[in-house]
């Protein structure tokens, strides 16, 4: 007979798989740069976040990107799409170390690292960002979908004309 501890091990590593692929599809989303389709990973009163470690650990609530609730996500898909001062480059997110930390309900606390890699033409790649998710995963019809997400990055220095989702 398995114990709770079993059964709760194997949810989490469940539910941890389930984050991973949920997580490739959207950094394939994002380094395809279809940030109309990266909305669509969140609920419709999500929060997102990117923001300073040092900010973040210093109670200090500014950051690159803030967004509650899908609209204004969309209005950050817009303004992304449309600027007049955006240079062809290419983006590779890659998402590692995924852990899922507790299940409550139809909700999964989870964390990730994460590395944006930025290469623009004729120029070497360089990185971006290097930082970790803090989720919150809420189960919907189809699967998961993020009603929280917070990017802090450790970079204290990042081209302030990159502000892309991570």
């Amino acid at each position: 007979m398995a114990s709770v501890m079993d059964r709760t091990t194997n949810a989490l590593r469940d539910a941890r798989l389930e984050i991973e692929e949920f997580n490739y599809a959207y950094a394939d989303t994002l380094d395809r740069f279809d940030v109309d389709g990266w909305v669509e990973y969140f609920t419709e009163d999500a929060f997102y976040h990117v923001i300073a470690r040092d900010n973040a650990e210093s109670g200090l609530p500014l950051g690159l990107i803030y967004c509650e609730g899908s609209a204004m996500m969309k209005d950050r898909a817009y303004a992304l799409l449309n600027t007049e001062m955006f240079a062809p480059r290419y983006l590779h997110l890659s998402i590692t170390n995924t852990r899922a930390l507790a299940i409550e309900g139809d909700e999964i606390h989870a964390t990730a690292n994460y590395t944006l890699i930025e290469t623009l033409v004729e120029e070497p790649s360089r990185v971006q960002q290097v930082g970790k998710y803090r989720d919150i995963f809420q189960r919907s019809g189809d699967g998961l979908l993020l009603k929280e997400r917070i990017a802090t990055y450790d970079s204290v220095m990042i081209d302030n004309c990159l502000v892309f989702p991570v």
